[in-house]
């Protein structure tokens, strides 16, 4: 379990520096220059990540379960996770509407993925890993938000297209973890067994 906090606190206090002050994130590209701050930043990212991925597998083979949820969550998750996965596609399709509306789809895609998983799941580092993400993606859609009221930008324009391609890859990368991809993956079915 260490290893998961200690990649937990690397990966997201790296992802956290836009959710505090701005000054933060900013003396450090002062000192270490726009190039230097990226390579640390990225770095830092990937060690956490991987970290993250250990602790995680690790604390897998002897769980300390919490609670057993309901069967009925797992399908609940499973539902959960279309919009997630919608969400998340559609930070990377240009000129769909969700982006242009929602601003940060990434960051309320990690809200429901995390969310899913915390009511499917009952060991104790189930609830570290997907409880820590809840908690960064709440604080870091807050901060987000905070700084478009601050400085205000016109939303990009959107067309039929974007938002077509956008349902059509999240619901794709979603019907490929439920018929298979999950279980490749990660080890589990997300209908359980």
């Amino acid at each position: 379990m260490l290893f998961l906090i200690c990649g937990l606190v690397l990966f997201l206090g790296c992802h956290s520096l836009r959710v505090g002050p701005a000054s933060l994130r900013d003396g450090l590209v002062q000192r270490l220059g726009a190039g230097g701050f990226k390579g640390l930043y990225s770095i830092v990212s990937l060690i956490g990540f991987a970290l993250i991925i250990w602790g995680y597998g690790q604390a897998r083979l002897s769980p300390s379960v919490v609670w057993l949820p309901p069967v009925a969550t797992r399908h609940l998750a499973v539902l959960l996770m279309l919009p997630a996965l919608i969400l998340m596609v559609a930070t990377y399709i240009p000129a769909n509407v969700i982006k242009a509306k929602l601003h940060h789809p990434m960051v309320l895609s990690v809200k429901v993925w995390a969310l899913a998983h915390l009511l499917s799941n009952g060991n104790l580092a189930d609830i570290v890993l997907f409880g820590s993400f809840l908690i960064w993606a709440v604080l870091s859609f807050r901060a987000a938000r905070q700084r478009d009221r601050a400085n205000p930008t016109e939303a990009a324009a959107s067309k039929p297209l974007g938002l077509i391609l956008t349902l059509m890859l999240g619901t794709g990368v979603w019907a490929a973890l439920i018929m298979g991809g999950h279980r490749l993956l990660i080890g589990v079915s997300p209908f359980g067994g």
